[in-house]
C-alpha cells in the first residue's frame, strides 16, 4: 500500500459510459460526451476514474460481454475518441481506469465462434462439453438464474457461462488464454491506461466441472469457482508478467469473498478489491421475505472488513448496486442529510473511498418500471422468466422481489442540468428513463450551492488528498448504542474521530462520551460544538482531536 500512495489519498470516480452524457442525440452516452465533461470532475477534485467497458459489445449485458476487447463499442465511438479521452483526461491530470471481463467473453467474440470447430485451437479456449443422458454435464445454475449450460446443435456439446448464456466462460487451465489476457492488458497500458478493475476475477479458475450442492437456482456449483487457488495464481503471473512493469493500479470485483482471501488478493496480487458484504445488507434472498435496512448489521460489516484487511476499495453503490441514500438513508425526508453522511462514511474509512456517477449530487434510483418489457437488464429479465416459471409466487411480490435486483434503477442517465432530459442528451427517447427529480438535483443548480451534497463531496475529496491520516491512519471503532456509531483515524500521533447519527430521529450522545476537539467537517452547516449533546437526523462530524 505505502509504496504507491497515489491511489491511497485519491478518490475514484466510476463512468457508466452509457449512461453519463450523450453528445449525439441517439440516447446513448458516448466518448465525446466524457471528454466534454472531463472539466466538471476536475472541478469536483476527481484524479482518478473508472470507466465501465467501452470494448466491442453486442450488449447483452451492456459491455460485459466482450466481442473484441481491441475495439470500441461504434455506439460509443472510436479507437481515435479512445485516445483523445486519454490524452485530454492527462491534460487535467486525470487518469483512467478500464475494466477487465476476463471470465468469459461474448458468444460473438471471434475466439467463441472459432471454438464451435472442434478441432479449432480455439475450441479449448472454452468450456466445451458432452451432455449426460441428454441433459447438461452437471447441476450449475448462472448467476443470472437458469442452467450455466447452453447447448450447440452444430456442435453437438455444451458450453459452460455462469452469467448470461451470451456470455461463455473461457477456460484458464488452458495457458494460451493467459497469454492473450496478457496482450490486452499490454495493449491498453501502453496506450496510457492506468489500470484495471477486473470483473469477477475470484471466479475465473474452476477447479472441477462437479455437481454443486443445493437447488438454488442462481450460482450452484459456485464452491467449485469461488476464490479457488487458482485464481490466486493467476493473478501473481499476471503482476509479474505485467504490472510490475508499468505504473498501475490493479482492482478486484470478488463475490462472496472471506476474510482469509482477501488478505491472500492483497499479497502481489491486487492492490485492492470490492466485496459485497456491506452492499448485501438487508438484501432479500427469495421473494418470500423483505427484511428491513439495519444500520448495526451494516456497521458490523464494515468494521470486519476495516479490521481484517489491510487496505479496502470502500464504496456503497455503482453500476450494479442500488444508490446508497434509497438503500441506506432517507430518500423522502433527509435526502441532502443522508446523502451527506453516507458521504463522510465512505471518505474516512481506511481505504479508497470510490463515487459512482451521480451519487455526488445525491442521486436516487428511477421508480420501479411499470412492465417487464421494460427492463432492459439481462439478469432481471432472467430472474423475472424463471420466478414465473416455477408458478409459486404471486406477479406483485415476483416484480417486488425483481424490482430490488434490477440494474436500471442505478444506470438511469447522469442530471445535468433541469432541460430536456436533464441535458444527458437531445434524443427524444434515451436508453433509458430520466430520474425523476431534475429540478433541483442536477449538477448546475448543485455547482451553485455551496451547502448541496456536490460541494460536500467536494470537501471531502479535497481532505483526502491533503489528509495523512484518513489516508493511511489506523482505524479504531468506539463503543456507542446503535443509531450511533464514532470510529477513530490515528496516524503519527494524530487522531481523528468521526461520529454520525444513522437515523432519521434525533438522538442524544450517552453522558460519558466526550466531543472535545476541533469542528473539521460536519454534515449541517450550522452545527457548533459548544454544549452539543445530540446528534440531528443523520448527522456527521469530524473533528480533529490532537
Amino acid at each position: 500500500m505505502m509504496k504507491n500512495p497515489y491511489w491511497s489519498n485519491h478518490a475514484i470516480y466510476q463512468i457508466y459510459p452509457r449512461s453519463f452524457c450523450d453528445s449525439n442525440g441517439d440516447g446513448i452516452g458516448d466518448i465525446p460526451g466524457i471528454i466534454s465533461k472531463l472539466d466538471y470532475l476536475q472541478r469536483l477534485g476527481i484524479h482518478i476514474v473508472w470507466l465501465s467497458p467501452l470494448y466491442r459489445s453486442p450488449n447483452d449485458d451492456f459491455g460485459y460481454d466482450i466481442s473484441d476487447y481491441e475495439a470500441i463499442n461504434p455506439e460509443y465511438g472510436t479507437m481515435e475518441d479512445m485516445e483523445r479521452l486519454i490524452a485530454e483526461a492527462k491534460k487535467r491530470d486525470i487518469s483512467l481506469v478500464m475494466d477487465l471481463v476476463v471470465n468469459h467473453t461474448s458468444d460473438e467474440h471471434p475466439w467463441f465462434l472459432a471454438s464451435k470447430d472442434k478441432n479449432s485451437p480455439y475450441h479449448d479456449y472454452y468450456y466445451w462439453r458432452e451432455g449426460k443422458n441428454g441433459k447438461a454435464p452437471n447441476n450449475w445454475t448462472s448467476v443470472f438464474p437458469g442452467s450455466a449450460w447452453e447447448y450447440v446443435p452444430e456442435v453437438g456439446q455444451y458450453y459452460l457461462h455462469i452469467y448470461g448464456k451470451k456470455q461463455p466462460d473461457l477456460n484458464w487451465h488452458n495457458p494460451k488464454v493467459l497469454e492473450e489476457v496478457e496482450k490486452i492488458l499490454r495493449f491498453w497500458l501502453d496506450k496510457g491506461i492506468y489500470g484495471f478493475r477486473c470483473d469477477v476475477i475470484n471466479q475465473i479458475w474452476k477447479d472441477s466441472l462437479e455437481n454443486g450442492k443445493g437447488h438454488s437456482p442462481s450460482g450452484r456449483g459456485m464452491e467449485h469457482y469461488l476464490s479457488r487457488p487458482g485464481d490466486h495464481d493467476i493473478l501473481k503471473k499476471l503482476r509479474s508478467d505485467v504490472f510490475e512493469h508499468y505504473d498501475c493500479i490493479v482492482i478486484g470485483e470478488t463475490v462472496n469473498v472471506d476474510y482469509p482471501n482477501g488478505r491472500k488478493f492483497l499479497d502481489q496480487e491486487l492492490d485492492m478489491f470490492f466485496q459485497f458484504d456491506t452492499t448485501g445488507v438487508g438484501k432479500p434472498a427469495t421473494p418470500l421475505y423483505f427484511p428491513h435496512f439495519s444500520s448495526q448489521k451494516f456497521m458490523e460489516k464494515i468494521y470486519g472488513w476495516q479490521k481484517e484487511v489491510a487496505w479496502n476499495a470502500n464504496y456503497l453503490e455503482n453500476h450494479d448496486q442500488p444508490r446508497s441514500i434509497n438503500r441506506f438513508g432517507d430518500p423522502a425526508h433527509h435526502w441532502k442529510e443522508s446523502g451527506k453522511m453516507l458521504a463522510l462514511l465512505n471518505f474516512t474509512l481506511r481505504g479508497t473511498p470510490f463515487v459512482y456517477e451521480g451519487e455526488e449530487l445525491g442521486m436516487l434510483n428511477y421508480p420501479r418500471m411499470e412492465e417487464p418489457k421494460d427492463y432492459q437488464d439481462v439478469s432481471a429479465k432472467n430472474t423475472y422468466q424463471i420466478l414465473k416459471k416455477y408458478r409459486i409466487f404471486s406477479e406483485k411480490r415476483i416484480r417486488r422481489f425483481v424490482d430490488v435486483y434490477n440494474r436500471d434503477h442505478e444506470r438511469c442517465p447522469f442530471p445535468w442540468d433541469s432541460s430536456k432530459n436533464a441535458g444527458f442528451s437531445s434524443s427524444d427517447k434515451p436508453w433509458l428513463p430520466i430520474e425523476a427529480n431534475v429540478s433541483f438535483l442536477n449538477a448546475e443548480s448543485e455547482e451553485k450551492d455551496p451547502d448541496s451534497i456536490y460541494a460536500f463531496y467536494q470537501k471531502l475529496i479535497a481532505l483526502r488528498l491533503e489528509d495523512q491520516t484518513l489516508a493511511l491512519g489506523s482505524i479504531e471503532p468506539l463503543p456507542l448504542p446503535d443509531p450511533l456509531y464514532a470510529y477513530r483515524r490515528i496516524f503519527e500521533g494524530r487522531s481523528e474521530m468521526i461520529l454520525f447519527n444513522f437515523s432519521s430521529q434525533e438522538k442524544a450522545l450517552p453522558k460519558d462520551f466526550s466531543l472535545e476537539g476541533t469542528l473539521r467537517l460536519a454534515t449541517y452547516s450550522d452545527t457548533c460544538l459548544k454544549g452539543k449533546r445530540t446528534l440531528r437526523a443523520y448527522e456527521g462530524l469530524l473533528l480533529q482531536e490532537k
